[in-house]
């Protein structure tokens, strides 16, 4: 009876071990996750050693010279954990590119498209200037001017782009401050999250009327994490990521994984479950019928993988590893591109070795994972933020990574410039084809006319200003001032909002101009004015 206790008390001890084991690391009950199969085997190791180990020893600790019965249960244990293991190492190689490469290499379907026809001359409205980390900085410093959140609450790193209501931003939760600042302010939540114009530089703390009870700051049973392991106990999550609706309701975006090659191999998406943070409300989607306002289903680094896979796969395994024979990867780096309604991982392609020029560039969507190629040869985005850095060296600004931009009808480079402080302070636009053409400008506006009139006296011929925008109408207000020497007209239609800005030495017949009088613009869309590019 004193040995079933035994035995019954180290079952009991084993299964708490492994239950807050499960509590804590979540993993999937699937067999196509590895953290299963590590809970599985710690597991049975674990058992096998505690149970089956000491049926071997006799009093003194020596090794017995024959085998009872009672060591039956610890050989079945050890031959279980052993026939495991093999099976682990074998699916691990047999899911892996080394035997699956053509199965790799067709993970991602590529359309080859024609840039000046995808690529519009689009509004600086519609162009993130600031990258993750210059958002980063921007939240923290709203958040400290806030009185009555910044005793309890911080700002999560998460900063999730999206496409709300047609503008770039980004958005994050708040976080409490501690896990004391938790238990004081859980039952209402966390009260607020941050919201920021990608092209304004507009920081904004949206607060809710009622609290968020789900995010990765909660504890216990509302932890996302846990929330959604207990509800889906075999789903493998991918990166979860914030968003909010068009009607600025928070969510949580949680895209599960889908193993399309063997055990562990060609992991894709499958389905989407969407958590309301506030309520929990759960919602199941297939990932072909996510709702529109969603982004973000396959993360960049997912995508990319996706490219990598085709583009060095495509004479096999061995061909990525040793020829290379037309192997193509994607550069070291990306940015993201808000393009029909949707959000874009753009990167370049360049070929697989230290080769400091591109083929083309890929524009990959986090909502399906469409992925377009566009075969334009040129300068690497380090290249072109290195030109774009030697032109501001004496500031030492420090180049983000580009945007892809069509400006002038030239596949051009767009390059945030920023101070040592990680503040925006100047603007570049980099040829590809020819990235010793680099334009700096204070604003957008200044460096698009500056790399315009740079492309003309290089000999490249730009876009005919009837493609862009026009407007008629008649003059309410016209104001000269003078900005670096230049003379500005800055000019209100009786039929629009919009502020336009005409430079006197490019227009010199503006002084004729008066209210009242019918005037018609060709411009360029700007943040705070609309740059006048023609006048008819």
């Amino acid at each position: 009876m004193k040995k079933f206790f035994k035995i019954l008390l180290t079952i009991i001890i084993l299964c708490l071990v492994g239950f807050v084991y499960y509590y804590i690391a979540l993993p999937a009950v699937n067999i196509h996750s590895p953290g299963f199969w590590w809970f599985i085997l710690v597991a049975l190791i674990v058992l096998s050693t505690v149970t089956g180990f000491t049926k071997y020893l006799d009093k003194n600790g020596k090794f017995k010279k024959s085998i009872s019965g009672k060591s039956i249960l610890f050989i079945l244990i050890s031959s279980i954990t052993a026939i495991m293991i093999v099976i682990f190492i074998v699916g691990g190689i047999l899911s892996s590119p080394v035997v699956n490469a053509k199965k790799y290499q067709k993970l991602l379907t590529i359309t080859e498209r024609n840039y000046t026809d995808d690529i519009k001359e689009i509004s600086y409205k519609e162009i993130p200037i600031l990258d993750k980390d210059s958002a980063i900085l921007l939240g923290s410093r709203k958040m400290g001017s806030i009185a009555e959140y910044v005793s309890q609450f911080e700002v999560s790193s998460n900063y999730t782009q999206i496409n709300y209501q047609g503008t770039p931003v980004r958005v994050t939760p708040l976080k409490y401050g501690s896990i004391f600042k938790w238990f004081s302010n859980r039952s209402k939540g966390i009260p607020a999250y941050m919201r920021i114009n990608m092209t304004t530089q507009n920081v904004e703390l949206v607060k809710l009327a009622e609290g968020m009870k789900y995010s990765e700051a909660e504890h216990f049973g509302r932890n996302i994490y846990r929330y959604l392991r207990f509800h889906y106990p075999t789903y493998v999550f991918n990166t979860l990521k914030f968003e909010i609706n068009d009607d600025g309701i928070p969510y949580w975006i949680c895209p599960v994984k889908d193993y399309t090659i063997g055990l562990f191999g060609g992991q894709t998406i499958g389905r989407v479950v969407i958590v309301n943070a506030v309520t929990g409300e759960l919602t199941e989607y297939d990932v072909k019928d996510v709702p529109n306002w969603v982004d973000n289903v396959y993360s960049a680094d997912l995508l990319i993988s996706f490219y990598d896979y085709y583009g060095t796969l495509i004479h096999g395994y061995w061909n990525s590893v040793f020829g290379q024979k037309d192997a193509l990867q994607t550069t070291d780096g990306y940015n993201y591109i808000a393009m029909e309604d949707d959000v874009w991982v753009y990167t370049g392609v360049t070929s697989v070795g230290a080769d400091e020029s591109n083929v083309g560039f890929v524009l990959m969507n986090q909502r399906t994972a469409e992925t377009r190629f566009y075969s334009i040869s040129g300068a690497e985005e380090y290249s072109a933020m290195a030109s774009a850095e030697g032109q501001v060296q004496h500031l030492g600004y420090v180049a983000t990574f580009p945007l892809l931009l069509n400006i002038g009808g030239e596949p051009t480079y767009f390059i945030a410039l920023k101070d040592a402080a990680g503040l925006v302070k100047m603007y570049a636009m980099v040829n590809i084809a020819q990235y010793q053409i680099v334009a700096i400008g204070d604003t957008v506006n200044q460096c698009e006319k500056t790399y315009l009139e740079l492309m003309k006296t290089s000999g490249i011929s730009v876009a005919d200003t009837t493609k862009l925008p026009k407007i008629t109408g008649s003059i309410t207000k016209i104001s000269d001032i003078v900005i670096d020497g230049n003379t500005h007209y800055y000019i209100l239609l009786n039929n629009s909002n919009e502020i336009f800005d005409v430079l006197a030495s490019d227009f010199i017949n503006i002084v004729k101009y008066n209210v009242g009088d019918p005037i018609t613009f060709s411009y360029s869309a700007g943040t705070e004015a609309n740059t006048v590019l023609g006048i008819e």
